[in-house]
């Protein structure tokens, strides 16, 4: 096996499929590069969609597609890098890039779920993981 270089990393950023996961890191980028400057806010997108559904909830929608996005990128190029390493470039590969590429976006959408309970302490005003208390059924 030989020892990964720089042109490796970057194929596997710019190669199908995890070339999805980089458009959408470049978005990110702009996108909080936008929030910096003041050109648009870091709730803009909440009143749109709501991700309580996919266990992503109490956070704002632009923190949680931010954080999945850049953990499928930096799985994916990892596994990609990893499986030519492994196996080096031919047909195996290219099969197996589409499915390690899908285990990547897999995994890092669990660590999303996972990371973002945390963030929640941070946004209080977003609805998501507080536990309010149970109402007092009990007649007095």
């Amino acid at each position: 096996m030989t020892p990964m270089s720089m042109p490796t990393l970057v194929q596997a950023a710019v190669g199908f499929p995890v070339l999805l996961f980089t458009a959408g890191l470049v978005v990110v980028v702009c996108f909080w590069l936008l929030v910096a400057v003041g050109v648009t806010s870091l709730g803009s997108f909440d009143a749109d969609v709501d991700l309580e559904g996919w266990g992503m909830g109490g956070v704002p929608v632009s923190v949680a597609l931010s954080l999945l996005t850049a953990l499928a990128w930096f799985l994916g190029v990892g596994a990609s890098v990893l499986l030519v390493g492994l196996t080096g470039e031919g047909a195996v590969t290219g099969l197996l890039r589409p499915v390690v590429t899908a285990g990547a976006l897999f995994v890092a959408w669990r660590l999303t779920c996972l990371f973002v309970r945390p963030l929640h302490r941070l946004f209080p005003d977003e609805p998501g993981f507080a536990r309010s208390a149970a109402p007092d059924r009990r007649k007095a």
